[in-house]
């Protein structure tokens, strides 16, 4: 008998029922045109969550989460909820618990230079041209999860905001794997980065990862980078790359970074990962966009993208991830573009007419 499998779809706040949209229509066509057969329902996080239950991610939305294969996120947060000063009650909270919850400490976060986009990058199309990077992120340890944090009231009439990073050996270690890991599968080469001519966390962290290398993957290529530095080379020589290992807040600051090396963090998907065998977390990299909210022009290809890589690591179809991935590169290829990747001879479309071609390009693909 078919295993059918369970998403869970939660589409947050601003664009994220819209890009979404699109991931549920090629979720119905794989359910129609091929063998494999995904299960879904929906819940709330984010700012939606505050409104209809008074905080940003629910216990029972989380367990529903937690008895799923994997989860499908589009985005949190606006303007309207800006004014939540405890962080408690922000639609962010909804993503950092969800994250801790579930354990998901590693965020995969894959930078790749599409040929048909290299005019949409700010840099110079040699240095960009092929590129093909990931970027390993520690996602539940460091400054957004340290304690003790808090502003607090100083009896000089001043405040002082106070985040705490913190990382153990065994944090370091099991991120750093999924690191070396997938380096094996591409091209074999780890740069890690830390602050350790300043920090006591990136002091560990560099030892950690060099202890690790030497006991287990010593035939992977290692390089260490201080972040800053890192920053500096992703613009300079991005090719000298191939996995990038980081911490928690280097990792969401890199990896921005590297998205616009390829020209719109809407095309840049994310996967969260923890232990073998728990629930993966797929959502785009870029934010709730509420400016454009409801105009139906916001780029789906980053959680269509997401869609692929949940294929890859939660349903064990490499196949039909690959498949989804050349329907994207056959529509920009085709010179269909959403305004934030736009260029002079493309055709601009809006969001459904997007979701729709490249459901064209599966149909004949």
């Amino acid at each position: 008998m078919t295993k059918t499998y369970k998403l869970k779809i939660l589409a947050g706040d601003g664009i994220g029922p819209e890009i979404v949209a699109e991931a549920r229509k090629i979720i119905d066509w794989l359910n129609r045109k091929t063998d494999l057969k995904i299960g879904t329902s929906e819940g709330l996080i984010g700012g939606c969550s505050i409104d209809a239950h008074g905080e940003p991610l629910t216990n029972e939305t989380l367990k529903e989460c937690k008895a799923s294969d994997a989860v499908l996120l589009g985005a949190v947060g606006g303007p309207k909820w800006d004014n939540k000063t405890a962080y408690d009650i922000r639609p962010e909270a909804g993503l950092l618990k969800i994250r801790k919850s579930l354990e998901l400490f590693a965020n995969l976060r894959p930078a790749k230079v599409y040929d048909a986009l290299i005019d949409s990058s700010p840099l110079k199309p040699e240095i960009v041209r092929g590129l093909d990077i990931v970027i390993v992120r520690e996602l539940t340890g460091g400054l957004y999860f340290g304690s003790p944090r808090g502003i607090e009231d100083l009896e000089n009439g001043e405040k002082r905001g106070v985040n705490t990073c913190i990382y153990t050996t065994s944090e370091i270690e099991r991120v750093t794997k999924v690191a070396f890991e997938l380096a094996k599968k591409r091209g074999n080469k780890v740069t890690s980065c830390d602050k350790a001519n300043v920090m006591e966390c990136g002091k560990l962290w560099h030892h950690t990862v060099d202890t690790l290398h030497e006991k287990e993957y010593s035939d992977v290529e290692l390089n260490h980078l201080h972040a800053d530095n890192c920053a500096m080379q992703l613009v300079r020589n991005p090719h000298q790359f191939d996995v990038i290992v980081t911490d928690n807040l280097f990792g969401d600051i890199l990896s921005d970074e590297a998205a616009m090396l390829t020209g719109s963090l809407g095309m840049i998907p994310s996967a969260s990962l923890g232990a073998e065998g728990t629930t993966y977390l797929y959502e785009p990299i870029h934010g709730s966009a509420p400016d454009i909210a409801g105009k139906g022009i916001a780029n789906p290809l980053a959680t269509i993208l997401s869609l692929a890589l949940c294929l890859r690591y939660s349903f064990n179809r490499d196949d039909l991830g690959q498949k989804l991935e050349d329907a994207v590169s056959a529509v920009l290829d085709d010179g269909l573009r959403t305004g934030d990747i736009m260029a002079k001879g493309c055709k601009q479309v809006g969001t459904n007419e997007m979701g729709n071609a490249v459901i064209a390009k599966l149909e004949t693909a």
